[in-house]
């Protein structure tokens, strides 16, 4: 089972335009409007996959009305948390070969007593669910605290639970301490949490292994166009996969968490979960707006594996 968590979820609009001109009229000629929010593409994507997930959120107003439409055409379970104010929309906009200019909401303000709800549906959620995965993901919406996470993992072990976090910035440093089983930061992310300008393989490699030192139970690290490297207490593993027609990013990294947990939900070993995990985020990069993988386009990507990656090997910028 795996329960995700998305603190600040979003209605997500996607606009495709033959070129973005700053300061000019842009026409669109694609548009398409999807439930977002990192933890809800996680269980979008398990979903399909014939998974067992559960999406945790917040809603309110106008967007949080047609979230919950948005996620009953979808099927996907979800146990929503009702809040006062309106949850965000955040706009992308899609060039050819797959260019992505965001603009996302801050989201809305909650009540001391809306986070206190929102942690209690997730407790109750995982009651009867020993051994679930729990997955924070994406940024924190006003009022609610930095160490949010902090709080969430604790509450996975707590519950019998593996807590995992897909953060950034502050978010994470915090939840960093309190040792969660799994993070998935991208190679930026990552290199803001150490404090270091990750380069290479190596670079990463060590940045991770401090990481996995301090508490951390296995670092997934998205590379973008490189792949990604899991690095655990023993093991280091690279992967990548060739996308011959990228057509968005949004939500790719999402879909690279979703196989990734949904394999080691399953029982499968670190190495073919990374497989999995590529595949997931490969396929959903030839895909429009947060479209999700399903086991077809996944089935058609070939990742290629390295158990021994050369530590001087360069990242694509």
């Amino acid at each position: 089972m795996i329960v995700t968590v998305t603190p600040n979820p979003s209605v997500d609009r996607t606009i495709g335009v033959d070129a973005l001109r700053h300061g000019e009229v842009n026409r669109a000629r694609t548009t398409r409007v999807d439930p977002g929010g990192k933890g809800i593409n996680v269980s979008r994507a398990i979903d399909v996959h014939g998974g067992a997930t559960l999406a945790v959120l917040p809603v309110g107003g106008a967007h949080g009305r047609m979230m919950t439409e948005l996620l009953q055409a979808t099927g996907v379970p979800v146990l929503t948390v009702p809040i006062a104010e309106s949850i965000r929309a955040n706009v992308a906009i899609v060039e050819p070969g797959g260019a992505t200019t965001k603009v996302n909401e801050p989201g809305p303000l909650l009540a001391a007593d809306e986070v206190v709800a929102f942690l209690d549906a997730v407790r109750d959620a995982v009651r009867t669910a020993p051994g679930a995965w729990i997955v924070g993901c994406g940024s924190l919406p006003g009022g609610v605290a930095g160490d949010f996470y902090a709080d969430l993992v604790r509450l996975a072990h707590e519950s019998g639970c593996r807590a995992a976090i897909d953060t950034s910035g502050a978010p994470l440093s915090a939840a960093v301490p309190a040792g969660p089983d799994l993070i998935k930061p991208n190679r930026v992310e990552l290199g803001e949490l150490v404090g270091a300008d990750l380069g290479t393989i190596g670079e990463v490699v060590d940045a991770a292994r401090d990481l996995i030192a301090g508490g951390i139970g296995e670092v997934l690290v998205s590379l973008g166009r490189d792949g990604a490297l899991l690095v655990t207490a023993e093991e280091v593993v690279h992967a990548s996969a060739q996308v011959e027609r990228p057509v968005s990013t949004v939500g790719a990294g999402d879909c690279t968490l979703a196989g990734h947990l949904l394999a080691l939900d399953r029982g499968a070993g670190s190495t073919d979960a990374l497989a999995q995990a590529v595949a997931f985020g490969a396929a959903a990069v030839a895909l429009p707006g947060t479209e999700v993988p399903s086991v077809p386009h996944v089935a058609a990507v070939r990742v290629r594996l390295d158990q021994d990656p050369a530590r001087s090997v360069l990242l694509t910028d």
